[in-house]
């Protein structure tokens, strides 16, 4: 029972950077109707930078973050000035296919202009006991931090006006451009947020599972979270991240010693092929209609 419950937290702990990297998705599609696969390679720029700026430049932790947020928040609005708004009205799949060229490209530019940036896991501390289950103290931190990040984001489009201008185009672009909302505007502003959460989820998942490589790979284990949940409920979304953490905790504590390993990796694509089988929306997404 001790070993189901030290497996439990720790899947809830990496399931609270999931679903802060999750929003991301989320945050593009809602806006835009647009699924970024180059989300694992934004989370990669912005660690690198932030290393970059910690190692290299010395500019402190608050310098180098301001630095990391900017650049990366100023080539996201760029990319989506010079490339992404000229596919508005076009097919999703040229969409898709900008994304994962500009992921070829982040992937092969990062190692080469900051070979050296990668992040020490600083809380990487003994681990706190409770009632007999230990919990990683870098873990439990990131966890922290990103339910904070996470709160912080839901007030944002609750209470915003930029939020609740951006829940207005992703209910109805036209009528939200009928009653004078900049819609070209909101989409550059939600790759913006796009980038900062990926950034802030990259930083917070090298406390989970260390820098490096693994940061990429990160938008492909949490594109099942998105799918599962519905790619426009962000309550959808929390709930598949968390049950994708648990998923991945059981069934590397339960399956992988038996199967030899591996399993806990393709566990997450098992579970969204039955759920895309009896509900293609989604658990808790909107199914669309259209009239033909």
């Amino acid at each position: 029972m001790l070993f189901f419950a030290s497996l439990l937290a720790d899947g809830l702990l990496a399931g609270a950077v999931y679903a802060l990297f999750a929003l991301a998705f989320v945050v593009v599609y809602k806006a835009s109707g647009m699924i970024n696969f180059a989300l694992g390679e934004w989370a990669m720029l912005g660690t690198g930078l932030l290393a970059t700026g910690l190692s290299a430049l010395r500019l402190g932790a608050i310098g180098s973050a301001g630095v990391a947020a900017v650049v990366c928040v100023a080539a996201a609005v760029a990319f989506h000035r010079a490339v992404i708004r000229r596919l508005v009205g076009r097919p999703l799949i040229a969409a898709i296919m900008v994304t994962l060229g500009l992921g070829m490209v982040l992937r092969g530019a990062v190692p080469l202009l900051l070979p050296t940036a990668s992040l020490p896991a600083h809380l990487a501390t003994a681990p706190l006991t409770v009632r007999g289950v230990p919990l990683a103290t870098g873990k439990l931190a990131a966890a922290m931090v990103a339910m904070v990040c996470v709160a912080a984001v839901a007030a944002f489009f609750r209470w915003s006006r930029t939020g609740l201008a951006l829940r207005a185009i992703a209910d109805d672009p036209r009528s939200a451009a009928a009653v004078g909302v900049d819609v070209d505007r909101h989409f550059a502003i939600a790759w913006g947020l796009m980038a900062l959460i990926a950034l802030l989820a990259g930083v917070l998942w090298t406390f989970v599972a260390g820098s490096g490589f693994g940061v990429v790979l990160l938008g492909l284990r949490v594109f099942p979270v998105v799918i599962v949940g519905g790619l426009d409920s962000i309550v959808g979304t929390l709930a598949g991240a968390f049950g994708l953490g648990v998923l991945e905790s059981l069934a590397a504590g339960y399956l992988d010693p038996i199967v030899g390993g591996g399993f806990s990796g393709i566990a997450a694509y098992l579970v969204l092929i039955a759920v895309l089988c009896v509900r293609p929306s989604g658990l808790l997404g909107r199914p669309r209609v259209e009239r033909i």
